[in-house]
């Protein structure tokens, strides 16, 4: 049975701050048949793409990341935000969406030269996690083999900011 995955996300009216609407997997995550239905969508994309890795940036793409990483029967690689890792990591800033900066970090041998990467997450705003995990990804010999998202926020226009880092592969399961 497919179900519609829109009914399964919560809109948050003015959060983080007014003006902004939160799109939140929680139901999602909490109902068996969504979940799995979504994590499953995007296994069946990353089976074409002869991925040995998943990577999901902090937080939220350990919950996508993880099961699909389960799902494939290959390893997740978390990216961490900075001072996490406890081993030696490569790191990449990015712009914050509601504005400053941050850092993710990736242990550096987490990855192995020519290994291909899909990386994953619950929601794309503005494409700079993505990037900065892709960065990381690319500076530890990595070949990322696509990207794939529950949710896309098509007017801020990440996936052009992702595409202009070089065309991928790509996967929403749902826009707003």
């Amino acid at each position: 049975m497919t179900v519609d995955l829109h009914n399964y996300v919560a809109t948050v009216e003015n959060f983080p701050e007014i003006g902004v609407d939160f799109r939140d997997i929680s139901p999602l995550m909490g109902d068996g048949l969504a979940y799995k239905q979504a994590i499953d969508s995007i296994a069946d994309f990353a089976k074409n793409l002869d991925v040995d890795l998943v990577a999901g940036p902090e937080s939220r793409g350990f919950i996508v990341g993880s099961p699909l990483a389960y799902a494939l029967n290959i390893g997740f690689i978390p990216a961490r935000k900075g001072g996490k890792l406890p081993r030696e990591a490569e790191r990449a800033s990015y712009t914050l969406e509601y504005g400053g900066e941050n850092i993710l970090e990736i242990h550096k041998d987490a990855i192995k030269p020519g290994q291909r990467v899909l990386i994953v997450d619950d929601l794309l705003a503005t494409g700079g996690t993505i990037n900065a995990t892709r960065e990381i990804i690319e500076k530890l010999g990595g070949v990322v083999a696509g990207v794939a998202f529950i949710i896309e926020l098509e007017a801020l226009h990440g996936r052009d900011k992702i595409m202009q880092a070089g065309d991928v592969p790509f996967l929403t399961l749902m826009t707003y």
